[in-house]
């Protein structure tokens, strides 16, 4: 497991990078604390890593503009998004542009560990709000799966591999075949035990990267590349 973690704040850095080695002992993790050394890292030859976490309130961000420029600068780096606050709107966009995951600095060390594994498993992690069904910003709890902000889920299952070239994950591949087959959010969330608003995420995802502007057309274009076939 390879690692960068860029954030500005020097004990949240150095914990986090402590916690998941003493977790995993052969994981790399590298840290840096702003927007310009993260990206001097990534120049500098030392191997493209698996996950960065950026924080999105450290120097040089200025918002989701740094993060959009590190997604124009490593399109196929995943990326996922570090905060202590954070707006709903604000996580959403980034979702939107990209990243495959929001991490709230609150989460524990256990329950950050678990999430990075669940985004590097081929999934997105958002921490949900389960009385409302929708994104929590911030003050999340790991303490039990009854809290009603507890984790996404992390499944162990092994969807099968986008051949295609387009670039989906394994679970958009998934998501992407129910929406050929007419399925509601609802309804691929039951089959695929997944939160609702994770399958929003994913239908997003499909349809930017098949540059579409809705899931009927995403199923059309998936039918039409021989993405998904007619039941």
């Amino acid at each position: 497991m390879h690692l960068l973690i860029a954030d500005d704040h020097t004990l949240f850095r150095d914990a986090m990078s402590q916690y998941l080695t003493r977790s995993n002992p052969d994981a790399n993790i590298t840290t840096v604390k702003n927007l310009d050394e993260a990206l001097s890292y990534m120049g500098n030859g030392n191997g493209t890593p698996d996950l960065v976490l950026l924080d999105l309130n450290m120097p040089g961000m200025n918002g989701l503009e740094g993060f959009e420029r590190f997604r124009k600068t490593h399109p196929d780096t995943s990326v996922a998004l570090l905060s202590g606050v954070a707006e709903v709107s604000d996580v959403q966009q980034a979702m939107d542009m990209g990243a495959v995951g929001y991490f709230p600095k609150t989460l524990s060390g256990r329950a950050m560990l678990k999430a990075i594994e669940l985004v590097l498993s081929g999934e997105k992690f958002i921490p949900v709000d389960h009385a409302t069904n929708g994104l929590m910003p911030s003050y999340f709890s790991d303490n039990n799966k009854n809290s009603p902000t507890a984790p996404l889920p992390i499944h162990t299952k092994s969807p099968k591999k986008d051949q295609s070239g387009v670039g989906l994950t394994p679970r958009e591949s998934e998501v992407l075949e129910r929406l050929g087959h007419g399925l509601s959010n609802k309804d691929i969330a039951r089959e695929l035990d997944l939160q609702e608003v994770t399958i929003k995420l994913h239908v997003r995802g499909v349809c930017r990267k098949l540059n579409v502007s809705n899931r009927t057309q995403a199923a059309l274009k998936a039918y039409e590349l021989g993405l998904i076939k007619k039941i």
